[in-house]
């Protein structure tokens, strides 16, 4: 069995060699920014039941209780979170010319603040807010929450931009992804279980039209021995990190 330096060193070649690269991202990449996920051990869903604090119905039913329960926090998460070394690795690997698009489940525009230039995000971002009435946007921390739900100038209800559960994946997105997904020669997999659909589909339609699948988890996932060709274990900050040195030292 490789050791984890030669499966670093094997990911780094093949991302060398590879022609198209796109990278799908989960929750557990913003893990070491200070994001809990919301599935698993200590994950917000733990504490809330989605159903109540992240459906759109709950949402437009009583919108102050879900700001004061959920999104609130996620006010104060993000506005202190910053990319890490692994949304930095793949920023680098995209001006190293490798790495194409990233692919993201996550709402915490991290990928963007860490230069990532072309990111899908499937479930939006709470990086903006949009007033329900005006549609007037705001970014995220010039939102004033001394009033809960808070409110546009115009007195309308603001909103994250994000996707809540009962409403659909913004169709461009969604197209978009299953057609990078398709056409890519390699797909790195970076913090996500992969079981929340439809993104949860994406290495296996990879896999099918060619591409080779690699994953990069805290621990296995039912990616891991089965969809994936090879799986690198361990904090993803560190080994995308370790890959994107390898990748600039082989561009030289």
């Amino acid at each position: 069995m490789a050791n984890q330096n030669d499966l670093i060193r094997r990911l780094a070649d093949d991302l060398l060699a590879s022609e198209s690269c796109v990278a799908l991202t989960g929750a557990g990449i913003s893990v070491e920014s200070g994001i809990p996920p919301f599935r698993g051990k200590g994950g917000l869903w733990e504490r809330f039941d989605p159903m109540e604090v992240a459906h759109i119905d709950s949402f437009l039913r009583d919108p102050a209780r879900v700001w004061d329960l959920l999104l609130r926090e996620m006010h104060s998460l993000l506005s202190t979170a910053r990319p890490n070394a692994a949304h930095l690795g793949l920023a680098r690997l995209e001006k190293a010319g490798i790495l194409s698009t990233v692919i993201t489940q996550n709402v915490d525009g991290l990928h963007q603040a860490a230069g990532s230039t072309d990111v899908i995000e499937f479930h939006g971002n709470f990086a903006w807010q949009r007033c329900m009435e005006c549609e007037k946007t705001y970014s995220t921390p010039e939102v004033d929450l001394s009033t809960i739900p808070p409110l546009c100038a115009c007195g309308g209800i603001l909103r994250p931009e994000c996707v809540f559960f009962g409403e659909a994946i913004p169709e461009h997105e969604l197209a978009r992804s299953f057609q990078l997904a398709a056409r890519c020669g390699l797909m790195l997999v970076v913090g996500t279980s992969a079981v929340v659909q439809p993104s949860a589909s994406l290495p296996q339609v990879a896999r099918q039209h060619g591409a080779l699948v690699v994953e990069i988890n805290r621990e296995p996932t039912h990616l891991t021995g089965s969809v994936a060709h090879y799986s690198l274990l361990g904090r993803a900050g560190d080994l995308v990190g370790a890959v994107a040195s390898l990748v600039e030292q082989g561009r030289g």
